[in-house]
Parts: structure tokens; sequence; C-alpha cells
């Protein structure tokens, strides 16, 4: 690693920003979006939401803080939201060699290094940021030497990439809950844990129907829900059964898919920890974690469904629930890590869905 070798961002659009490298010293292609977040980095990293994605953070100082070792706890890592790096590359205004926190062990740069997953700073992030609002997403390159293929994460099913290969069970409390793996975030788990049931986590095209559960909750997780073809029939199969149901993020969107409604390509999607949502027909507000590219066409929505949650920026469905059946989802992230918390309490609202069935 050699914080000094120059490097370049190249977008579809034939711009190119010029910086340094200070991450893995190799070329990477993906699609570029940005993060409003003031921190979280490590937890952002390795979110598999961001499978195929060159993150661009908005905030201009990242590092600072290094990163925690691994600290893996009942088959979970509790200090990343996954056990490994799923972006493909990071761009920062200014990277700060120096950090300081009680548990970091390593900087950023090293964690990428060892990684190998490229990094550039010295950005004019915002200016960029303003380039990817007009624009909206564009694919991207970071190049250290030469030059790289083109990697369009949309054009593949990157669920396929982050889900377990088998089922995991996990805890023995007296409920039992199905976790469709679309790519889930580790806060998922340990937010139903923390609740005393057994979560079944399984691959985001397994067939858990025949199996004896009290509700289901469908993950988070990169790309284009349409995809995932296998996922939505087993969900349409789903709702039929009357079980509790809830959908975080993509899962909000397949819930949407397989009850009939469409799904749309945002223009650069909601990334960050601040995006603010509203309970539909109240004055409640709350500030939300995102990190999702497409959303629910509200138009599309049978009589049987409705729109439970809008984002107050722009006016977009966060979330839909059928009028008389124990099903809803969210756009946003209830578990939020890392931050905020103001919606945690709806995983005791699905819990009390499945207590009082």
């Amino acid at each position: 690693m050699n914080q000094q070798q120059k490097a370049k961002l190249v977008l579809e659009d034939g711009s190119v920003f010029t910086g340094y490298s200070f991450g893995y010293t190799g070329n990477t292609s993906g699609e570029v979006v940005f993060n409003t977040a003031m921190n979280g980095y490590p937890e952002s990293l390795t979110d598999p939401s961001y499978f195929g994605q060159i993150l661009v953070a908005t905030f201009p100082l990242v590092g600072n803080y290094g990163v925690p070792e691994p600290n893996p706890l009942g088959g979970i890592e509790q200090n990343w939201e996954s056990s490994m790096i799923h972006i493909k590359g990071l761009v920062v205004c200014e990277y700060s060699q120096n950090y300081s926190h009680w548990n970091a062990n390593k900087s950023l740069g090293q964690w990428l290094n060892e990684n190998k997953i490229p990094a550039i700073s010295g950005i004019d992030t915002r200016k960029l940021t303003k380039q990817l609002r007009e624009k909206g997403c564009m694919l991207g390159k970071i190049i250290v030497d030469g030059d790289t293929d083109w990697y369009d994460p949309n054009a593949d099913n990157p669920v396929a990439h982050v889900s377990v290969a088998k089922p995991i069970t996990y805890g023995n409390g007296k409920k039992t809950i199905v976790l469709v793996d679309c790519g889930v975030k580790n806060n998922i788990l340990r937010c139903l844990l923390r609740r005393d049931v057994q979560v079944i986590r399984v691959p985001f095209n397994y067939n858990f129907l025949s199996q004896q559960f009290d509700g289901v909750l469908i993950s988070n997780g990169p790309g284009d829900p349409k995809v995932n073809i296998e996922t939505i029939e087993n969900i349409r199969r789903l709702i039929e059964m009357d079980k509790p149901v809830m959908g975080i993020c993509l899962g909000n969107q397949l819930l949407a898919l397989a009850s009939g409604a469409n799904t749309y390509k945002l223009p650069y999607g909601h990334r960050g920890h601040n995006q603010p949502v509203r309970l539909k027909g109240t004055d409640r507000c709350f500030v939300t974690s995102q990190n999702h590219g497409f959303a629910i066409e509200p138009s599309t929505l049978s009589e049987e469904w409705e729109v439970m949650f809008e984002n107050l920026n722009d006016g977009t469905c966060e979330g839909i629930r059928h009028k008389a059946k124990p099903f809803f989802a969210v756009q946003f992230h209830p578990e939020a890590s890392g931050g905020p918390n103001d919606t945690e309490f709806l995983f005791d609202e699905f819990i009390n869905l499945i207590d009082n069935k």
C-alpha cells in the first residue's frame, strides 16, 4: 500500500476524478453510489446490500477511528454486518492515516488492503455526489494502473452471491422464525435473538413452506428484486398461509412483488443513516438508516394492501402492510447498525403478531 500512489475514478459518462490509492493497489469496477452517513463505515462496508458497488462516503473525513477486530459470538460476527467486505471499492475526500478508538486493531487502509479492496482519497466528493444526484447512479472504475472491464451488478443476480448456501439455526426460543437470507445484516439476527426466538436462516431460494414455523422475516439484500423469481414465488405461496410476515429493505420489495405490485429503480437510491420517514396517516416521524436502489410503485398495490411509511424527502414508499392479515414490511433498516435505533420497536411489533396468532 502506498498512500501517495496516484489513482483515478472513471465514470461511464467519461468523467475522471484523480486522487491517491490508500487501499489495495489494484483496479476495480462497479456501480458508483453515495452514502450520507457520518460514521459506521465498518458496518457499511460489510453490508451485503453493497455487493458490486463502489461506495462514495459523503462525510469528508473517513478512517479516523480505524477498524475493530473480528468478534464472532454464537456464530454471528458482532462488530461487522457480515464476515467480509462486500463493496468493490471505496471513494473518500480525506483519509485519516492515524486512527484512535478503544476497539480498533488496524487502520481502514490495512483492512482494505488485506481484503484486496481498492480505495481512493483526495476526491472532491461534494462535486461527485452532485453529479450522481443529477445523472443518477453510474458504473465506474477505480484505476491504479492500466485498465479493467466495466462491471454492472444489476446485470447479475447479486443475492445469489451473498445468501447462505444451506440452512443455519440460531437460538432456542419458544417461537420459530424463518429468516429468508437475501443478504441479511448481522444486526437483524441480533435483534431477533434478543427477543428470545429460534431463527432458521435459509438461502434466498430455499423452499421452507413445508417446515414448522411461527413467522417469516424476509431480509435486506442487493440488486433488482425482480430477478429473484424463486423467492417471489415462495413468498406468494407464503402469504396464502396467513403466518405473520415481516420484510426489510429488499424484503419489502419482494413482498410487494409477490402481492402483485411493481417496483422501479431510483435515480440514485437512498443510502445513509439520516432518512426521515413518516408513519402514513399520522404525525409520527422517524430518522432511519437506509441502503437501497429500488422502490415500490404505490399505485400498483392492490386494494388489500396500503402504504405504511413514506419518505419525507421525496415522497417514496417506505413500507407496506396488509389491511387484514399479519403482513408488513419496511424499506428502511429497523436494526440500523450503526444507528439510529428509532424504529427497532418494529421487531417487537412482529413478535407481537406471532404471539397473538
